[in-house]
C-alpha cells in the first residue's frame, strides 16, 4: 500500500531537478517543459476520483495491478521519448497510472478495519502520511542522483523497477475481494466524462486566470451544470451529489484540504524562490533551509499519528499555520539564516498536522461504499490547492521575486490560513470524529 501510494509524489518531486536538462536535451523552451508538471497534475486530479470509483466497484487488486503496470510502461516510454510531445504523453500516463495507489490503500484499510473490528487504524494512516512526506524530502535528491548517474531519462527508467515491485507485492499480498451479490453496477461513463472536462477546464483557467482565459471558465461552468443535472438523475452516479451534499463534515474536510495545501504549496514555492532571488542564496542553500520544515513535519506526524482524534490536530495545525505565515511579514534581505531556518521549522508543525488530520477525518466521514472515490477526491482537492498556490505565486511575483512581493503573498497565505481556522472551529462534527467508541 505504501509503495503504491508514493508513486505519484515521487514522480512529482523528482521532475523538479530535471526540467532544465530536459529542455536543453530536447531543445524545448520553459513554456513547453512546464507542461511536464501540468500534465501530471491534470491527469492525477481527474484520474484519482475516477480510479477510486473503479476501486469501489471492482475492488482494489485489479485496479492496483493494472495501474502500476501502466506506470512501468509509461516509464519505458519516457526513457525512449524522442521529443517533448512524447515525454508529455508519458507524464500523462504516469499520472493516470499512479491514481490507484492511494484510493486502493484507503479501501484496504477500511475493509481490514471492518474485518478485524479495529475501528481506528491510526498507525497505518500515519504511515501513509509519513511516507508521502519522506518522499517530498528525498524526491529531488533522488532525482539529482539519478540524473548524475544516468541522465534525465533515468527519472523515467526508475519507474520500471518500482512498477515491478508493486506488481510482485500486489500479486502476492493484495486480497481478492468478492464482488457484491446481484447485478453489476453500471459505470457512469457520461458523468465521468463531464466531471473530467469540467475539472480540466477549471484547472486550465486557474493556471492562468484572467479575461484572456475566460472561455475556459465558461466551459467549466457549462460542464459543471451538465454534470450536476446528470448526477442527480442517474440511478448509480459517479459522484452521488445528494449524499455528498448531505455529508457536510466530508465537504468541510475537502474545503480544509484546499485551504491547507494552498498555503503550504505557496510557502514551499514562494518562500524558496524568495530565498534565492530576494535573499541571494544558492539553490542548494535554499533547499537546505527547507529541511527543518520536512524534518519537523515528519516528527510531528509520527508523534501525533497514534492519537485517532482529529479536532485537536486541526485546531493546532490551522492556528500554527497562521503564526508561521505571520513570521514571513518581517523577513527581508538582511534576515539571518538562523531566523529563516526557524521559520521553516515553525511551518513544519502545521505541515505534520493538517494533512494527517484531513486524511483521518475522511476515513471516518466517507461512505464506506465510496471510500475509494472519496479518497481520490481528497487528492484532487490537494492538486486544486497546488494550482491555486501556483497562480497566486505568479500573480504576486509578476514584477519579480522581491521582498515586497513576498510580503503580499504572505498576506494572501495568512488570509487563507485564517479561513482554515474558522472552517475548523465551526465544524462541530469534529468533536466526535476519530473519538474511540467503547
Amino acid at each position: 500500500m505504501v509503495l503504491g501510494s508514493i508513486l505519484n509524489p515521487i514522480n512529482s518531486s523528482m521532475l523538479a531537478v530535471a526540467l532544465v536538462p530536459i529542455g536543453i536535451a530536447l531543445g524545448a523552451p520553459a513554456a513547453q517543459t512546464a507542461w511536464l508538471v501540468t500534465a501530471l497534475y491534470l491527469a492525477t486530479s481527474v484520474g484519482q476520483p475516477v480510479v477510486g470509483r473503479l476501486v469501489d466497484t471492482f475492488g482494489p487488486r485489479p485496479l492496483y495491478l493494472v495501474s502500476t503496470a501502466l506506470v512501468g510502461a509509461a516509464g519505458l516510454l519516457g526513457a525512449l521519448a524522442p521529443n517533448i510531445g512524447t515525454l508529455i504523453g508519458a507524464r500523462v500516463l504516469i499520472g493516470l497510472g499512479t491514481c490507484a495507489g492511494y484510493p486502493a490503500a484507503m479501501y484496504l484499510i477500511r475493509s481490514e478495519s471492518r474485518r478485524t473490528g479495529l475501528d481506528s487504524p491510526s498507525g497505518i494512516l500515519s504511515l501513509l502520511a509519513i511516507a508521502n512526506q519522506v518522499v517530498a524530502v528525498v524526491g529531488p535528491t533522488l532525482g539529482g542522483l539519478l540524473i548524475a548517474v544516468g541522465g534525465w531519462r533515468a527519472i523515467f527508467t526508475v519507474n520500471i523497477p518500482l512498477s515491478a515491485a508493486c506488481l510482485v507485492l500486489g500479486t502476492l499480498y493484495l486480497p481478492r475481494i468478492a464482488r457484491p451479490d446481484g447485478p453489476r453496477r453500471a459505470l457512469d461513463v457520461p458523468g465521468i466524462a463531464l466531471f473530467a472536462g469540467m475539472l480540466v477546464a477549471a484547472m486550465l483557467f486557474l493556471m492562468s486566470p484572467g479575461t484572456a482565459h475566460g472561455f475556459e471558465l465558461a466551459i467549466a461552468l457549462v460542464l459543471g451544470v451538465a454534470f450536476v443535472w446528470r448526477e442527480r438523475r442517474v440511478d448509480d452516479p459517479f459522484i452521488d451529489l445528494r449524499v455528498l451534499a448531505g455529508n457536510r463534515p466530508l465537504l468541510a474536510t475537502y474545503v480544509r484540504q484546499v485551504l491547507a495545501t494552498t498555503v503550504s504549496y505557496a510557502f514551499l514555492y514562494g518562500y524558496t524562490q524568495w530565498l534565492e532571488a530576494g535573499r541571494g542564496l544558492s539553490a542548494s542553500g535554499a533547499g537546505l533551509l527547507l529541511l527543518p520544515m520536512f524534518a519537523c513535519g515528519i516528527a510531528v506526524t509520527a508523534v501525533s499519528g497514534r492519537n485517532p482524534r482529529v479536532r485537536g490536530k486541526l485546531v493546532v495545525g490551522s492556528v500554527a499555520l497562521v503564526v508561521a505565515c505571520s513570521l514571513l511579514l518581517v523577513v527581508d534581505a538582511t534576515t539571518s539564516i538562523v531566523a529563516l531556518a526557524g521559520i521553516a521549522l515553525a511551518m513544519g508543525v502545521p505541515q505534520g498536522l493538517n494533512g494527517l488530520a484531513n486524511q483521518n477525518a475522511l476515513y471516518h466521514q466517507a461512505d464506506p461504499e465510496r471510500i475509494g472515490a472519496s479518497a481520490g477526491l481528497l487528492r484532487t482537492f490537494t492538486y486544486l490547492g497546488a494550482i491555486a498556490s501556483s497562480a497566486a505565486t505568479a500573480y504576486f511575483f509578476d514584477e519579480g521575486v522581491t521582498t515586497a512581493g513576498m510580503h503580499d503573498l504572505t498576506a494572501f497565505m495568512i488570509a487563507a490560513a485564517a479561513l482554515l481556522v474558522v472552517v475548523t472551529l465551526v465544524d462541530r462534527s469534529l468533536r466526535r470524529t476519530g473519538v474511540p467508541t467503547y
